[in-house]
């Protein structure tokens, strides 16, 4: 009972701010990082690894990390859709016919870092909504980690 008192209590007292946050272009930005570090310590191998284990570090919610080959567009790693691994998924149009796969390398390639929108399916809810997503070139990969537009 006391166990359950305490637990009700801190509800009350943290309120809204318990509730789980939408994530920002700024988590977005930080996990990208964050495994581009990793990589440069770890090497690629081990951060296919961690993302296709879903490491918590690279899968909080609708926020993930993903890898991709720069030159041949081939998914390396993907927490959510391991059904894509090994694909190259270049030029799959998303829902609206963008082909937002080769302006994620094309971007990586020119500009090594930036942000990419079109539309996918959001894991929490299974619908389709507009995404952006920052991309960040780390030798010969480009990670990715996006946000769904509200």
């Amino acid at each position: 009972m006391k166990r359950l008192l305490t637990g009700t209590l801190l509800c009350l007292t943290l309120g809204p701010a318990a509730a789980v946050m939408e994530p920002t272009e700024k988590n977005a930005i930080a996990m990208a990082e964050r495994g581009a570090a990793f990589i440069k310590e770890h090497g690629k191998d081990e951060m296919i690894k961690k993302i296709n284990a879903k490491d918590p570090d690279y899968l909080q919610g609708e926020l993930y990390v993903d890898m991709r080959d720069i030159h041949s567009g081939i998914v390396l790693a993907h927490p959510i859709n391991p059904s894509i691994i090994g694909n190259d998924l270049t030029d799959v149009p998303d829902a609206s016919g963008k082909r937002y796969r080769r302006e994620i390398i094309e971007l990586a390639q020119r500009k090594g870092k930036g942000w990419v929108d079109y539309m996918y399916k959001n894991p929490t809810n299974g619908k389709i909504e507009p995404k952006t997503t920052y991309i960040l070139r780390v030798g010969d990969v480009v990670l990715e980690a996006g946000i769904y537009k509200k």
